[in-house]
């Protein structure tokens, strides 16, 4: 299920490589999909991934891929909803900057949480800490590109606090991602958790939570 999954991505990304407005930039963003394609795929021969695991993955990987093209930025989706239903967002919304990234980052914490199916504070401790470890990264860019480039990568659009909000974004996604999880929790998930309590392991894989 996870090669038509790769196929359908691989569809995506091709497209948005047609005549690409930036594509210096939208490479160096790109990067970052080919180095998680890969741990998937290394992660998946050692151990084996369930389809759910691949599915979030691919979902998360497919706006950010969309994304990338636009450099999130300038992600027309004024011009898609215009088209579609005959009004913009920003002017629905009021909106001053382009909040794809928003979007995604929102969609990073949903999906992670989704495919690892962790405890409530679990999954909140990984999404955050991930969630920094990127912002990291973005300012190691910001401090070894040029300014005109580290601005393309890094999409702050003039918000000096644009990291603390996709870090909040991200934990909201997380955090409806654990609501979904409670909610659809079933007696043989909770036995499954309290056996692997009681024995001081995990439990197995098959059994979603750990």
């Amino acid at each position: 299920m996870h090669l038509w999954g790769l196929a359908l991505f691989g569809a995506v990304a091709a497209a948005t490589w047609w005549a690409p407005p930036w594509p210096a930039e939208q490479a160096l963003h790109s990067s970052l999909t080919v180095v998680a394609l890969g741990g998937l795929w290394w992660v998946h021969r050692r151990i084996g991934l369930p389809a759910r695991v691949w599915t979030w993955a691919l979902v998360f990987l497919t706006l950010h891929t969309i994304a990338a093209r636009w450099l999130y930025s300038s992600v027309p989706y004024d011009d898609w909803t215009g088209g579609l239903f005959g009004f913009r967002l920003s002017e629905v919304f009021g909106w001053e900057r382009n909040h794809f990234d928003r979007l995604v980052h929102f969609a990073y914490g949903l999906c992670l949480a989704m495919a690892l199916r962790l405890r409530p504070v679990r999954a909140l401790e990984v999404v955050l800490a991930t969630s920094a470890l990127y912002e990291l990264f973005e300012w190691g860019i910001a401090e070894l590109l040029a300014p005109g480039t580290a601005e393309a990568y890094n999409g702050q659009q003039g918000d000096m606090w644009d990291a603390h909000k996709d870090m909040a974004l991200a934990a909201l996604g997380a955090l409806v991602a654990v609501v979904v999880h409670t909610v659809r929790r079933t007696p043989r998930h909770d036995a499954i958790l309290g056996a692997g309590q009681l024995s001081g392991r995990r439990p197995v894989r098959g059994g979603n939570l750990r």
